[in-house]
């Protein structure tokens, strides 16, 4: 079973989990690397449903710890 990875803000605090919404299972963090080399942090679905931007509060990326 995968761990529930869990997206905190670092200015206010605030948290949350995800799921897909095709098959109820925790989505894993995950980052991807752009044409210019730059990386992105998402959040997918650890049965290929896809991904999504990992989501952002207080203006920035949330940084994530999994469970």
């Amino acid at each position: 079973m995968c761990k529930m990875t869990t997206y905190e803000c670092s200015k206010c605090g605030m948290s949350v989990n995800a799921t897909c919404a095709k098959c109820d299972s925790p989505l894993v963090n995950d980052v991807i690397k752009l044409e210019d080399e730059s990386e992105v942090q998402v959040s997918k679905c650890p049965n290929e449903h896809g991904k999504i931007k990992s989501p952002t509060c207080c203006g920035q990326d949330m940084t994530c710890s999994s469970k």
